[in-house]
């Protein structure tokens, strides 16, 4: 027989460990649209833009809807994007409908689509997190947000293994440009958008930080919009005279006979010493991984040598 306290003590004991679980399960993070609490670890995630849908990957975690699902596999391209995976709509709007269908237990977005968050909200638990913003540092932020999905998707360790290994890759190719001597002249980074205006890069974007990493300095010394670049003619390149630029790929057909004969290129002094370098594709507004496959291409390509022309 037990006493009256023992029986109390019996059942309130049997009340906490009944909790235990609850309490031990559940998490939360604050986020850009309030508290996100978990009470088990997700498994089906929706990634409505790529830094996220990136970022996932990155963890080992195959996202089963994605935004603009076809452009990531142009201009991404790493990590790769498994098939199979639903296209959910455009990353300016997804489909509600497809999203509910897949029946998620995550939605990972941005402020882009902060007018919907409680439209997503009625369909699965979702973590609103914005890379580019206005004063953000975007590789910082990207960094964060990695590691906050880690532990969201008990994936800890495997974050931080990423960004270590991001940290080694850079390493090793600013090791390179040094031993070649190839970190003494500024670079800039550039996209046509047709033949007589690129998108510069920006000190305040994301390929600042592999600039940084390899010890290279920005030719472009001008801040741009809070997605990191600058929209400018051919000709605002021209007083940085002692640079070399670096033309991110694609570029449209037909471009290089266009600027053979264009005299806002031919007369740039990079294009003249034959100081012209183009890589593959990467994706200015992604997270983390951008910055070790821009730092990987740029070494290659510099090591490689430039030429006066784009192809």
């Amino acid at each position: 027989m037990f006493t009256r306290s023992e029986r109390c003590w019996r059942y309130g004991a049997a009340l906490l460990l009944s909790l235990l679980p609850v309490f031990a399960g559940a998490a939360s993070w604050q986020h850009e649209q309030g508290i996100l609490t978990l009470d088990k670890t997700p498994e089906r995630v929706i990634a409505l833009n790529w830094a996220a849908t990136e970022a996932l990957l990155l963890l080992g975690v195959t996202p089963i809807g994605v935004a603009d699902r076809d452009g990531y596999n142009v201009w991404v391209r790493e990590p790769e994007l498994p098939e199979g995976v639903a296209n959910i709509g455009t990353r300016v709007a997804p489909s509600l409908e497809a999203i509910a269908e897949l029946k998620p237990d995550l939605i990972v977005t941005s402020s882009e689509m902060a007018p919907a968050a409680n439209l997503l909200e009625r369909i699965a638990p979702t973590y609103v997190v914005s890379v580019y913003k206005q004063g953000s540092r975007p590789f910082e932020k990207a960094s964060d947000m990695l590691i906050t999905l880690g532990e969201m998707l008990n994936r800890e360790e495997r974050a931080k293994a990423v960004l270590e290994g991001i940290d080694q890759t850079l390493l090793t190719q600013r090791r390179r440009l040094e031993n070649a001597g190839l970190t003494d002249r500024p670079v800039a980074l550039v996209n046509f958008l047709d033949d007589r205006h690129v998108r510069v890069y920006a000190p305040n974007g994301l390929f600042q930080s592999a600039l940084d990493a390899l010890d290279l300095e920005n030719a472009w010394p001008h801040p741009g919009n809070y997605w990191g670049f600058s929209v400018v003619g051919l000709e605002a390149l021209a007083p940085y005279q002692d640079s070399r630029i670096v033309v991110i790929s694609p570029t449209l057909p037909g471009l290089s006979d266009t600027l053979a004969k264009s005299p806002f290129w031919t007369y740039l002094p990079p294009v003249q010493r034959d100081q012209i370098y183009q890589i593959d594709p990467v994706w200015p507004f992604g997270g983390v991984f951008p910055v070790k496959r821009l730092a990987t291409l740029l070494a290659d390509g510099l090591l490689e040598g430039g030429s006066d022309n784009v192809r």
